[in-house]
């Protein structure tokens, strides 16, 4: 499988913090991949990484099999950090061939609008934008290019719920057309109904990499719920709660549990049994207290600017 994108033993210190650990990473062609990570996990220093923006303070970062910090090496990569600025005195239209300009094969300006729902706005100043209309700007212009990888940082930041079901739709669309793409997002059910690989990064290091259900799989309890007007004693259950006649129980042995629920002639409806779901995997897989890495930090204005 062709590896778009990779580190090795990469570490990024800034001073005395550790913002990654030893990471390794790879990001296969074609795949659709979610960071996830609490605030300050190292998340977004390793998409800088990754593009060129920062170098590892130790290990190796390949980037369509080169130092991404070649400008020949990012030809293929389209990306949007987390911030971003846009001269407010440029039009919409501008900005998007201004960008245009640096590719052979750019996407037409009004094809790319209309894509990410800013059609009729191609003569409205940035400066005269709403938050969430520069935001899809922004994020248009990532593709603009034609790129073989996109590097999404928090991509929906700021959007409306039908702005960022929008985007989901026109990045369902770049993979479908065989697109790499790496996001990171605060939102889980973003990562749920986007990507098909999840790696979990923790204070500087990764805790899991697998697709969701592997992810899920990481926390071993199992959630039996059902309907009754009382539950009868059932062991090993290790948490449950009542909503009502709702019940929801939580056990390492659904099996069990559900015949012993069974045998006990209790009278109940709508058996479910089911997985953990993300939020729960991702916050098992974060809240280790015997994890002792070091924490992550922001980056000082030296460093930034290196």
């Amino acid at each position: 499988m062709e590896l778009l994108a990779q580190t090795r033993l990469v570490s990024r210190t800034y001073g005395s913090v550790t913002a990654l650990h030893e990471v390794d990473l790879d990001v296969p062609a074609g795949q659709l991949l979610g960071l996830l990570g609490p605030n300050g996990a190292g998340k977004t220093t390793l998409l800088q990484l990754l593009c060129g923006l920062r170098r590892p303070t130790s290990g190796t970062v390949e980037l369509f099999g080169g130092d991404p910090r070649e400008p020949a090496n990012r030809r293929r990569l389209g990306t949007t950090p987390q911030e971003t600025g846009l001269p407010a005195t440029l039009r919409v239209h501008e900005v998007v061939d201004l960008v245009a300009g640096h590719f052979a094969n750019p996407v037409p300006t009004s094809e790319l609008l209309a894509r990410f729902g800013l059609q009729g706005l191609e003569r409205r100043q940035t400066g005269g934008l709403s938050g969430g209309q520069k935001r899809r700007l922004t994020l248009a212009v990532a593709f603009v290019g034609r790129p073989s990888l996109v590097l999404l940082d928090e991509p929906t930041t700021g959007l409306d719920v039908e702005a960022r079901h929008a985007l989901w739709d026109a990045v369902r669309q770049f993979h479908a057309d065989g697109g790499t793409v790496v996001l990171t997002s605060h939102y889980l059910e973003e990562v749920e109904a986007l990507a098909e690989r999840v790696v979990v990064v923790d204070r500087g290091k990764v805790r899991a990499d697998g697709s969701l259900a592997e992810i899920r799989s990481q926390v071993a309890s199992r959630r039996v719920r059902f309907r009754a007007a009382s539950a009868p004693v059932l062991h090993g259950v290790e948490r449950s709660t009542q909503d009502g006649d709702a019940w929801e129980l939580w056990t390492a042995d659904s099996d069990a549990v559900v015949r012993e629920l069974v045998s006990s002639g209790a009278g109940f409806r709508d058996l479910e049994v089911s997985s953990a779901s993300l939020e729960e995997a991702f916050l098992a897989l974060t809240s280790d207290p015997d994890v002792t890495a070091e924490p992550a930090g922001h980056p000082t204005e030296q460093e930034a600017a290196r």
